[in-house]
């Protein structure tokens, strides 16, 4: 064996600390999660509008089983996809609690939303402020969680 510099090591060493960085960079929930999260907000919006009070609780209650059912099972992020399943250490230990935060500012944007568009006089602000959110989610959600991971150090 010939003899490894410490700049050989260091080098090394950096060359696994940036894959590891790239790889943990993947950390996420895969696409149709996203997709699915928009869809039921469009749903719980419209529910909310034009349906009867009973069946929005209904609807928002079968939501929050349904999305803590597919969430315990995904929402570590270590398995984005079906090539890749990650230790948990790599994926951070903080992924949940980033998506539980991500998920409660995105409810503050659909009340937000909501009242403004009651207050300009909308005729259905809940199905405007759930479509202005499910956009939101559907075209940008792992790209909003990858942000706040980084921004959390998870």
């Amino acid at each position: 064996m010939e003899e490894v510099t410490p700049g050989d090591a260091r080098a090394a060493l950096d060359a696994v600390g940036q894959a590891r960085a790239r790889v943990a960079d993947e950390v996420g929930l895969p696409q149709w999660y996203w997709w699915l999260l928009a869809s039921a907000w469009l749903v719980l919006g419209v529910i909310g509008d034009i349906g009867p009070q009973w069946l929005a609780i209904a609807a928002t209650v079968a939501f929050g089983l349904a999305h803590s059912t597919i969430a315990a099972r995904r929402l570590d992020g270590r398995r984005r996809t079906r090539r890749l399943q990650i230790r948990s250490e790599i994926a951070g230990r903080r992924t949940p609690a980033v998506v539980i935060g991500m998920l409660l500012a995105l409810v503050a944007v659909t009340i937000v939303a909501g009242v403004v568009l009651h207050e300009d006089g909308a005729r259905h602000p809940g199905i405007g402020a759930a479509v202005l959110v499910a956009a939101i989610v559907g075209l940008r959600g792992d790209g909003m969680l990858r942000v706040l991971r980084r921004w959390a150090r998870a």
